[in-house]
């Protein structure tokens, strides 16, 4: 599995060069092999991008702005939804990858199944 993230590599937006730099740096932290994708020099990896983002994800104009991210060719989210997820110890789930022993996120999915069968 593949976490792809479509990023700009000339960006003039301040605000895109910092999200990029969150989301790569954060997986980097999490030591999660990711394949950064330019879309700034690569038109192939523009025209992927735009076409596989859902249209309810897009902003009113059509155009989705880096960073988007995927996992192989599903869509995980943009910017705003990985950074929900960060704040909810959610990365791995956001990123569809099953947590690493220890971590926090796979403690919570233990608990929910234990909660689970409990109820059962």
């Amino acid at each position: 599995m593949v976490i792809k993230v479509f990023l700009a590599s000339s960006s003039g937006s301040t605000a895109i060069k910092k999200k990029q730099q969150d989301v790569v740096g954060f997986l980097e932290a999490l030591k999660v092999e990711y394949a950064p994708l330019d879309i700034a020099c690569n038109e192939e990896n523009r025209m992927w991008m735009r076409q596989n983002v859902p249209e309810e994800k897009k902003p009113s104009n059509g155009i989705p702005l880096p960073p988007q991210i995927f996992n192989e060719e599903g869509y995980c989210g943009d910017y705003e939804t990985f950074f929900d997820a960060k704040e909810d110890n959610m990365v791995y789930a956001f990123l569809g990858l099953p947590p690493p022993p220890g971590s926090k996120e796979e403690e919570e999915e233990d608990l929910e199944e234990t909660q689970e069968e409990e109820a059962e």
